[in-house]
Parts: structure tokens; C-alpha cells; sequence
């Protein structure tokens, strides 16, 4: 999960426990919790534990801790948290078994969503099928859908999120940047393929909304840093080209890409014609999508030139696929920003919907305004997952830390000066690295509700990649019923597992 709320606004504008034999205290610096050492921090702890999964039982080893970060002078200048689980059992060797390093985004996100909801050996316990959270106190228990069985997996959590910190007296401001972020990951997946012996490893990444920038950031430094050449990526919930989410005057095209997604949350309250909610949520993407594609598209690039008979048609339709009164779509310019869709669509409900998820609905402090005061997908699951991720460090992975887990964090100003006076686009890094990499594979996973990363938008960049003929193949990409976390439900987390499994096959032929 996470692609919290700051990025948009940016882009639219051995079971032992770890030895405490250092003094620590905790200051603050530049809005972070910085924790004071006088040296490296101590071994990352190791515990033993055992799964089944599909009749299989397997055995791993869990590795938890720091990984710590010097410069180029050999300073300490931060300490990256990571937890690694790798099979004991699998019959391959070491240096041949896959390894996938995981992460989420924000930027401000750590690992904890895909940790906790999705791909590691334990999982959070949720309410019910679609994936709502239950009341307090949380549980979590054993992972079904785990991609232990075809992966090592590594989750990082970059500098300032999780237990990740910078040292004292180091800027913590030096991490925080597309270019700083990348650099900073990066050099932790050379580091650990280095102290682990993983250089012979088949190499995956996985990363979740602006953990795909950064995935796709990665394909490119690893490349052109350290000739590590990666066997795959997988992108869910994928923001590559920011363009396509800021909805901003003079800039038409979140219009078009957030529309397929607007007309799926409103089949899903039944807010169509029976003509639409008979369809699937595949067959309303593609029709809409043809809607947005063509007149919509034409509509937009006219501006004010657009006839009276278009503007009438493109109101017509625009009701047709959201459910929004006429007299609204007219007053908003025939244009509606995601933020007020949240609050519009339901609004004779006296409802809100989320922007992770627009299957979740909430109530707001009024029933006026134009945008709403909270995500009711966010505040459903965030309790649910920090609770659960401090309970099962300390229980289960003997890891002891008594400053903040900092699931989201304030990582602003981020700096996008790789990008000034332009939108950040990385599809570019991404072609590039493809490219290069002829055996690279990319599976791009989207979620029909997702109203933060849209469907149509990863559609988009994966059309205008300009791939070669011989290499569109190697990207393939995969729809779930589901949100931006489209793990949060078994049926999808699931078909989430048996998709990636059948992607590594792919990818390792």
C-alpha cells in the first residue's frame, strides 16, 4: 500500500534476541527519529520457523535488522532495516534459488503492506472476504499465499521508514529524492547479494505504487552501477508516469486515465444503467476506456473550440459512466478530479469512497464541500497492519527495538530535481533497462478500484514504452477485483500468488 497523500500533492504540485550492548538514545532530527550508536549496529537476529503451503511444508530462516551504509570515504552515514526469509529447504542451492526484494512507496512508505497483506510466510487476519479489518486487538497467522515456495524474499524499508535511520549527525535530507532514494536501495541490494552470496541468484524486485518508480528507477542504476541485471520486476499499482495523476489546468490526460476507474466505482454502488452493471469489471474498463480514448480525448484537446452538440454528448456520457448528475459534470467543466469523484459519486448517500480502494466507503464531517476530509480504504486497514507488524517482530522474530516503526513517515521536501520543470517519467529508465536486458520480464499488476494508480494509466505507459516487437512480450499484465492493495481478500491475494509464480516461471526460462 502507500502512495500516501503528500506524493499526490507533490506531483500536483539462531531465536536469540539482539544484544543491546550500546548505549542508545533517540533525538530528533529534520522531523525523523535518529537513533545514536558509537558503532555499526549489532548482527541482525536469526530465527527458525516452518510453513505448508499447497501441501508442502517449508522450512526458512528469518533474518532480521540493519544493514549499515557508508559513503564513498567509508563513513556510516545511515542503517537500512530489513527482514529476509530464505528457505531451508527447497533442494536448490543458494546461489541459484531466486531472491526478490521487496518494498512499497509513499514516498514515507515502509515494506509493511506487502510484508504483512501479501507475500511473506505470515499475514495479517482480516474481517471478512473483501478485506475490512476487524476490531482491535489484531492477529495475524500463517500466509497461504506466500511466495516462499518459488522465492527468497527481502523486505527493505528505505531510510526513515520502519527502523530504517540516518546516523548522527548525517542529513537525513541526502536520502530523501528520486535520484537519493534509488542510489540509497540500490546500494543495499548490492550489499546484500555481496554479504550473502547472491551474486549467482536469479534477481527479482517487487514494488508497490511509488515503489514502482523506484522498481523501475532500480532496472537502470543496478544496470548501469553495478552490472546487476535483474530477471524480473513486478509492478503493482504502478505510478511511472506522473502526468497521468496530476490533475492540474492545462494538463488534460488524468481526465481520460482515471475514467474506466470512476465508471467501475460506480457499477460497484450501482450507480449505472442495468446495460453497465450487467458487464464485468473487464468488459466496463474496455468500454469506457473507448469512450475516453476517443470523443472524451478529442473533447479535451479542442478546449474551449469544442462544439456545443460535443460538449451536450460528452455530458451524456460522462453521466453514462459515473453516475454524477448532469448539472455537476456541466458546473465542474466536464472535467472531475479524482478527489471531488470521492465525494460526489455517493454524495446523496451521505457517503465518501476511498482512494486506495473505492470499494470502502465512509462518512465524512459534512455532506457539503468538494473533497473529502480522510480515505476510508486508508484508515480501514492502517491499525490493523502497524499493530500487527510491532506484536510480530518482537514475538516471533525476537526482534527487540523500542523506537518508532514508522509505517508512514514525513519525508517532505522530496526532491524531484532529476524531473524540474517537467513531470517525473521513468518509463524511459525502464525501456531502456529492457532493452539492455533482453531477459528482463516485467508483470504489471492493477486493480479495477484502485483510484489512487488507475488501471487505464498503467495501460498507457505500457502501450507508449516503444519497445521492440521481439521484447513487447516480456512485459504481461494482470486485473484483479480488487484496490491498490489487491492482496487484502483471499480470492485475490490468491490469484496474486499463482499470477507471480507463473510470471518467475516465465522469467527463468
Amino acid at each position: 500500500m502507500k502512495f500516501i497523500y503528500a506524493t499526490l500533492a507533490m506531483a500536483v504540485m539462531a531465536s536469540a534476541t539482539l544484544a543491546q550492548t550500546k548505549r542508545t538514545v533517540s533525538v530528533t532530527l529534520n522531523d525523523s527519529t535518529v537513533e545514536k550508536r558509537d558503532t555499526v549496529p549489532d548482527k541482525p537476529v536469526i530465527t527458525y520457523h516452518q510453513i505448508t503451503v499447497d501441501g508442502k511444508t517449508i522450512t526458512y530462516k528469518a533474518t532480521t535488522g540493519y544493514m549499515p551504509m557508508r559513503d564513498k570515504d567509508e563513513k556510516l552515514i545511515a542503517k537500512i532495516f530489513y527482514t529476509a526469509y530464505t528457505a531451508t529447504n527447497s533442494g536448490e542451492a543458494k546461489e541459484k534459488r531466486p531472491v526478490t526484494f521487496v518494498f512499497n512507496g509513499g514516498p514515507g512508505s515502509a515494506s509493511i503492506w506487502l510484508h504483512m497483506g501479501a507475500i511473506s510466510p505470515v499475514r495479517v487476519k482480516f474481517a471478512d472476504a473483501k478485506g475490512d479489518a476487524p476490531a482491535a486487538p489484531y492477529e495475524y497467522g500463517e500466509n497461504p499465499y506466500t511466495w516462499l515456495g518459488f522465492t527468497d524474499l527481502v523486505f527493505i524499508d528505505p531510510i526513515s521508514t520502519g527502523y530504517s535511520r540516518a546516523y548522527k549527525g548525517v542529513d537525513v535530507n541526502q536520502f530523501h529524492g528520486y535520484n537519493e532514494d534509488i542510489a540509497s536501495v540500490g546500494d543495499f541490494i548490492r550489499l546484500y547479494i555481496t554479504k550473502n552470496e547472491r551474486w549467482a541468484s536469479p534477481k527479482f524486485i517487487a514494488g508497490e505504487s511509488y515503489g514502482t518508480t523506484r522498481a523501475a528507477g532500480l532496472s537502470g542504476y543496478l544496470e548501469d552501477r553495478y552490472n546487476i541485471y535483474l530477471n524480473g520486476i513486478t509492478l503493482i499499482s504502478s505510478v511511472l508516469n506522473f502526468q497521468l495523476i496530476d490533475f492540474k489546468n492545462g494538463n488534460d490526460m488524468p481526465y481520460i486515465y482515471f475514467l474506466p476507474t470512476f465508471a467501475n466505482t460506480a457499477q460497484y454502488y450501482h450507480k449505472l444503467s442495468a446495460d453497465l452493471q450487467a458487464l464485468t469489471p473487464a468488459e466496463l474498463t474496455k468500454r469506457s476506456e473507448v469512450f475516453a480514448n476517443g470523443t472524451y480525448s478529442t473533447f479535451l484537446s479542442l478546449g474551449d473550440q469544442a462544439s456545443p452538440d460535443l460538449i451536450n454528448k460528452v455530458v451524456d456520457s460522462l453521466n453514462y459512466f459515473t453516475g454524477i448528475p448532469k448539472d455537476y459534470i456541466r458546473r465542474a467543466n466536464e472535467r472531475i478530479t479524482d478527489f471531488r469523484f470521492f465525494k460526489e459519486v455517493l454524495r446523496e448517500d451521505g457517503k465518501i469512497v476511498g482512494r486506495y480502494d473505492s470499494r470502502f466507503s465512509g462518512e465524512d464531517s459534512d455532506d457539503a464541500g468538494e473533497a473529502p476530509s480522510y480515505d476510508p480504504s486508508d484508515a480501514n486497514l492502517s491499525g490493523l497492519f502497524v499493530g500487527v507488524m510491532n506484536a510480530y517482530v518482537r514475538k516471533e522474530l525476537n526482534y527487540k527495538n523500542d523506537i518508532p516503526y514508522e509505517a508512514l513517515t514525513n519525508v517532505w521536501p522530496w526532491s524531484f530535481k532529476n524531473s524540474e520543470n517537467s513531470y517525473l517519467d521513468v518509463s524511459e529508465t525502464l525501456r531502456n533497462a529492457m532493452t539492455q536486458n533482453p531477459h528482463l520480464k516485467v508483470n504489471m499488476v492493477c486493480g479495477y478500484y484502485d483510484l489512487a494508480t488507475p488501471v487505464f494509466n498503467a495501460e498507457y505507459v505500457v502501450h507508449h514504452l516503444g519497445l521492440r516487437s521481439d521484447l513487447k512480450n516480456n512485459i504481461i499484465i494482470n486485473y484483479y477485483k480488487a484496490g491498490h492493495m489487491v492482496y487484502i481478500s483471499d480470492e485475490t491475494d490468491s490469484k496474486f500468488k499463482t499470477d507471480a509464480e507463473a510470471f518467475y516461471k516465465s522469467a527463468l526460462k
